[in-house]
């Protein structure tokens, strides 16, 4: 990456763009003394920082990454809960709820990096992104059973519908933790690399992405997610209405262009 420009959204995320136009936006949990353990304020942060890069038209391909070197995220702030009455809890619940979807809803590609633990709502951040790139010493799972509760971030969704139902039922229901090799043979992640390397793996990733129309990488995203659980004439229905938001935009009209003058194309973005 040739530039990166950082942006201060308070202490518990930061956002960093990266590339000569800015295009790859990395959002970095920024908790490392709690392993950014997701505390009622940092799933506000969380919330805040993705609803901006979901409205700005300029981000092509977002990565989520993280601060420490221990932990991508070890899931809820389970000290921050035990002060919680029930009424608490219940008050927490649509912020928490927010922060997944709000990475879940991204509206262009998005890709974790996992280094370290990524349990619980950790690992529903990541199932929540397009990709998942592991260090070789992460560690993941979904423990909630095994302190009386259930995923909540989407975790009994995201992991069945990306792995399958009896691979997900042995994840939840046994609240076991896969290190990354048996977790990227079952799907959980997608690609392995060395430790500390996932970052640099996932911006030269990025940059790729990036280079693509920005109405294509929207609306091939918009076809896929909203596709995937639907019987298959009313996914080919739904993919039908997304090419032509596509075909008939300025991008696809820059894309042949700059095909036919063999140049790179110049994507207004509209």
């Amino acid at each position: 990456m040739s530039k990166e420009s950082h942006e201060a959204t308070g202490s518990l995320v930061s956002v960093t763009r990266h590339g000569k136009d800015g295009h790859v936006a990395e959002l970095a949990l920024d908790r490392p003394e709690a392993m950014n353990a997701v505390s009622t304020a940092m799933a506000r942060a969380i919330g805040k920082a993705t609803a901006a890069l979901a409205a700005d038209d300029g981000v092509r391909c977002v990565i989520l990454t993280s601060t420490s070197p221990k932990a991508f995220c070890v899931g809820a702030d389970l000290k921050e809960r035990n002060t919680f009455t029930d009424a608490d809890l219940m008050r927490q619940r649509p912020v928490a709820r927010a922060a997944y979807t709000g990475v879940l809803n991204l509206p262009v590609p998005a890709i974790a990096v996992v280094e370290g633990f990524a349990l619980g709502g950790g690992l529903e951040l990541a199932l929540s992104c397009d990709l998942v790139i592991a260090g070789s010493r992460a560690v993941v799972g979904l423990p909630e059973v095994s302190v009386g509760v259930i995923p909540g971030g989407g975790g009994t969704q995201l992991l069945t519908r990306r792995i399958g139902w009896s691979r997900a039922a042995g994840m939840v229901f046994t609240a076991r933790r896969l290190e990354a090799d048996e977790a990227a043979r079952l799907g959980v992640v997608d690609e392995v690399v060395e430790p500390g390397t996932g970052r640099e793996r996932a911006l030269e990733l990025a940059a790729q992405i990036a280079r693509n129309s920005p109405v294509g990488l929207r609306q091939a995203k918009r076809a896929m997610r909203l596709g995937a659980d639907v019987d298959l004439a009313t996914g080919l229905e739904v993919e039908d209405g997304c090419w032509r938001a596509t075909a008939f935009s300025a991008d696809r009209a820059e894309g042949v262009a700059a095909f036919a003058e063999k140049r790179t194309p110049q994507w207004p973005g509209r």
